[in-house]
C-alpha cells in the first residue's frame, strides 16, 4: 500500500492540490474590495520589473499581474516540495515559474539558486516581470542580497510590493505567513522603485540592501493600515 508520503510527492495529488490552491485564490480575490496604490501604477510603470514581497505575505501576488498581452511574469518559486505545489497554483493563474532559492551553508548551487539567478535575468530581458522573496532564507524580515544583485546584473528597477486582506489567519511558523481570507477588504501597495547601478560597489549595494528592507516594511505596514482600519481620507 502506498505511504501517504508517496502519495503526496505524486504528481497528480500536487496537480490536485495545486488547482484547489488556485481556485481558492481566485475566490479570494473576487470576493475583496480591493484598494491599490499607487492608484495609477498600471499607467506609469515601465516594465520589466523586479517584484520584491516579504516571505508568507505573497499568496496573492499573482493578481498583480493583468489581463494584458505586456503583463508577462515569473515568479522564483523553491525546489521542495511545498514549493511545488505553490508552483501548481502559480501556473494555473497564469504565471510563469523559476525554480531555486537561495541557501546558507553552501547549498546555493544544490537548491538552483545559480541557474534560477540566470534564468531571472534572461526572462527580465525577454520582457517578463520577475517576481520573488527577498527575505535571507529562513529569516523573517531581512532582506538579502539577491534581488539587490539581479537589478545590478538585469539594470531594471526593485519594486517593494505588499498585499493584505482584512481577513486573513497568521501561522505561528518562522515567516508567519498570512493565509487569505475571503469577503473583506484587500490592499495591494507598491513601493518607490529602487534601482541599482551596474558598477556599485559593496557598500552602495549594502545601502540598496537596506532600502529594498526598509521600503518593505513601508509598505506593509500601509497595506495592513488599509484592510484593518480602512483607507485614509
Amino acid at each position: 500500500m502506498p505511504t501517504f508520503s508517496r502519495i503526496a510527492a505524486s504528481p497528480a495529488f500536487l496537480g490536485a492540490v495545486g488547482a484547489t490552491a488556485a481556485s481558492y485564490l481566485r475566490f479570494v480575490w473576487r470576493t475583496s474590495r480591493v484598494t491599490l496604490e499607487p492608484a495609477d501604477i498600471y499607467e506609469t510603470i515601465q516594465m520589466p520589473v523586479i517584484i520584491a514581497m516579504w516571505h508568507g505575505q505573497h499568496f496573492m501576488a499573482p493578481f498583480i499581474k493583468r489581463d494584458h498581452p505586456s503583463h508577462r511574469t515569473k515568479v522564483l518559486i523553491s525546489r521542495h516540495r511545498d514549493g511545488e505545489m505553490n508552483a501548481r497554483a502559480a501556473e494555473r493563474l497564469g504565471i510563469g515559474t523559476i525554480r531555486g532559492s537561495g541557501a546558507h551553508n553552501g547549498e546555493f548551487h544544490r537548491k538552483g539558486g545559480a541557474t534560477a539567478f540566470h534564468e531571472m535575468l534572461e526572462a527580465l530581458h525577454d520582457g517578463y516581470n520577475v517576481a520573488l522573496t527577498a527575505d535571507v532564507p529562513k529569516i523573517s524580515r531581512v532582506a538579502g542580497m539577491g534581488v539587490v544583485k539581479l537589478a545590478q546584473r538585469s539594470g531594471r528597477p526593485i519594486y517593494p510590493v505588499a498585499i493584505a486582506t482584512q481577513r486573513r489567519k497568521v501561522l505561528n511558523n518562522w515567516d508567519r505567513s498570512a493565509i487569505n481570507l475571503p469577503f473583506g477588504r484587500l490592499s495591494m501597495i507598491a513601493g518607490t522603485p529602487i534601482y541599482v547601478a551596474a558598477d556599485a560597489d559593496a557598500a552602495v549595494l549594502e545601502s540598496a540592501r537596506q532600502q529594498v528592507q526598509n521600503e518593505l516594511n513601508t509598505v506593509t505596514a500601509r497595506a495592513y493600515a488599509i484592510v484593518d482600519r480602512g483607507p485614509a481620507p
